[in-house]
């Protein structure tokens, strides 16, 4: 009866890591800059300041996998439009809207949205 016990109780402790390690893996954002840069045509310049504003897109998602329900919600919300809002600013018209398509499909595809 003890073994059952401790069985089930590892059982459920790992089960609880496991959709710790997949909350986290949904909000970790890390893309490869290269292939960003390539997919949206970016010169150097621009280059930097996405690696800057994603940089901090990517902490601020992080914080957010830590919340707890309504408030990681807003924490998602708030990070990306502040992440959109930077990004509309260094990145032109045709590269924004292949970054928000990039950025939507991210999202639901990770249950996000």
């Amino acid at each position: 009866m003890l073994v059952a016990m401790m069985t089930m109780t590892m059982a459920n402790a790992e089960n609880e890591n496991n959709n710790t390690v997949q909350t986290v893996n949904a909000y970790d954002m890390t893309v490869n800059m290269r292939k960003l840069a390539v997919t949206l045509g970016l010169n150097m310049d621009q280059m930097e300041a996405v690696q800057d504003i994603h940089h901090q897109f990517c902490n601020e998602m992080m914080l957010a996998s830590q919340a707890e329900g309504d408030e990681r919600a807003a924490l998602v919300e708030q990070a990306v439009k502040k992440d959109v809002r930077y990004m509309h600013y260094v990145l032109d018209e045709k590269q924004y809207k292949k970054y928000l398509m990039l950025l939507n499909t991210t999202l639901l595809n990770r249950g996000l949205r």
